[in-house]
């Protein structure tokens, strides 16, 4: 499984950007999704997951509201819709994929992209 994550750039605070993560080398309709972030010096955490359907969807209690996961599997790609930017969202961006149950635990994501860099700036 290869994840290829962009998007990322500089916006500023209130700005809106949209991630992209393209899959290859698997049957990207039966994998759960997810998006994760991690800022300097903090830990790795999720942002938000997708199913396979497209009919479940989970957010952060810190982006709720503002970000919106979605899918295209004609396109084999996961987006990530992220509004009402704030300096607290600056961090690494990483699409990953697993190939089973509903998680928003990062280990049990085994399938990841090498992460999009947002800056947010105030």
């Amino acid at each position: 499984v290869q994840l290829q994550a962009s998007g990322g750039g500089l916006v500023q605070a209130g700005g809106s950007l949209r991630l992209s993560c393209a899959a290859s080398g698997v049957t990207f309709s039966s994998y759960l999704m997810g998006w994760f972030r991690q800022a300097p010096g903090k830990e790795r955490v999720i942002v938000g997951i997708i199913n396979w359907s497209g009919g479940y969807t989970y957010y952060a209690d810190s982006v709720k509201g503002r970000f919106t996961v979605s899918r295209d599997d004609a396109k084999n790609t996961v987006y990530l819709q992220m509004n009402s930017l704030k300096p607290e969202d600056t961090a690494v961006y990483y699409c990953a994929a697993r190939n089973g149950g509903t998680s928003t635990k990062t280990h049990e994501y085994k399938n990841w992209g090498q992460g999009t860099l947002v800056t947010v700036s105030s």
